[in-house]
This record gives C-alpha cells, structure tokens and sequence, in this order.
C-alpha cells in the first residue's frame, strides 16, 4: 500500500515514510484489509491529515484507536460517520462542550469533520482496526508513526494546542516541548471515567480558544449545524 497523505504533511513526514518499518507497516496493513474486514476504509486510514492539513493545524486532540463497528469510523478520532448513532464518548464530548461554552447544542451527526477542516488533528495512535475487535492492531507498529508526526509537530511549529484525554494519550503526548505549546490534560470522556468526575468541568474548549486568541489564531468554532 503505498499512503496517499495529504501534501503539507508529505514533506514533513517524507523521512518518516521512507523508513523501512513503515514500508512493513503499511505491508502488514494491506494484508490484514485484504484477509479480514478492518476499519476505516482503506481510502479513509490517513482521513486525519487529508482534512487538517500540516499549515493549517491549531489543534490535536488523540485517540487510540478507530471505532470497530461496521461503517462507523471515518479516519478521525472520536468521530463517525454521519447517520451513525452518535457514540457515548462523543456524546459526553459534546455535553461538556455546551457546559463550556454556554450553549445548547446537540447535532444529529457526530462527523467532527467541520472540527478537522478548521485545523483540528483528530489522531488515533492506531490507524486502523479489525471489525469488532478492538485494539487489534496495537502491534501493527502505527504507534511509531504517530509518535513521529506528534514529536514532528512539536518541533516543527509553534503555538498548537494538545488536548491529552485520559492516560492513554498523556502517555503519548509525554515528549511535546510545553514550553511552546499548550497541554491541556483532563480524563477520558467515556462513562466510565465521566461519571467519575475525571471528564466534565474542564473546559478545554474554551481554554483552546482563549489561547488561541491570545496568540492572534483564529479561534475554533466547536459548534457546528447539520
């Protein structure tokens, strides 16, 4: 499989995909699509960098893992299809985003899309999954290609904002330079750890834009209309 990567992100990572485990990577990916159903859609794996491109990034917020139900996952973390039931971490995402920011906002699709194409990175560390099998590329080594374009990131600009939900992705974001980028660190919006008090109340959302302006970026607009 030869990645079709969005331009902006093929010169900065033009090291990177020349290396030889990612020519394995992308060996082993192919035969994996090819033996059984996997997730996204081969055309949607690298969806992250074909919406957001490297120039225009402001944000990254970092997932594990696609979803692994059929025609839920479209290539960006947290988000799904559209006319897919919205999943109940994204629901608590979009819940804390109304306490955040005062609204009253409940889309009928959870496609965070319209997120990505105003310069949010919506990375999962894996890229793909095996249907209904979660986790079950974690030893494909996507993990050394995302910790490559997170420390690319934060050494090539300044001035992004990481969003680092639940331990899992604090462990991933461990090397970003703080000095020159904002952290923000909460837990992980699923039940679980919402309704443990870890999630709601950390209005990372306006924390983001708040930086963001101070910084003279143009603030995201997190709601969005279907």
């Amino acid at each position: 499989m030869h990645p079709k990567i969005n331009p902006s992100w093929q010169t900065i990572l033009s090291d990177e995909i020349q290396k030889p485990y990612f020519q394995d990577l992308m060996k082993v990916v192919d035969e994996e699509y090819q033996n059984y159903s996997c997730f996204p859609p081969k055309e949607l794996i690298f969806a992250a960098f074909d919406n957001c491109s490297f120039d225009d990034l402001k944000v990254v917020i970092i997932g594990q893992d696609p979803y692994h139900g059929v025609n839920e996952a479209n290539g960006l973390c947290f988000s799904v299809n559209d006319n897919v039931r919205i999943p109940p971490s994204l629901r608590n995402i979009f819940r804390e985003l109304n306490d955040d920011l005062g609204t009253i906002f409940f889309p009928t699709s959870g496609n965070l899309e319209r997120w990505a194409k105003q310069g949010v990175l919506l990375l999962n560390a894996s890229l793909s999954v095996r249907m209904d099998n979660p986790n079950s590329h974690k030893h494909l080594n996507w993990n050394l290609f995302t910790d490559a374009v997170i420390q690319k990131i934060s050494e090539e600009k300044e001035n992004v904002v990481f969003l680092l939900w639940g331990s899992f992705a604090q462990k991933k974001g461990a090397k970003i330079d703080r000095t020159k980028h904002l952290v923000l660190e909460s837990g992980h919006p699923s039940p679980m750890s919402a309704n443990q008090g870890k999630w709601f109340g950390n209005k990372h959302f306006s924390k983001t834009n708040l930086y963001l302006e101070e910084k003279g970026i143009r603030p995201i607009e997190w709601n969005f209309h279907n």
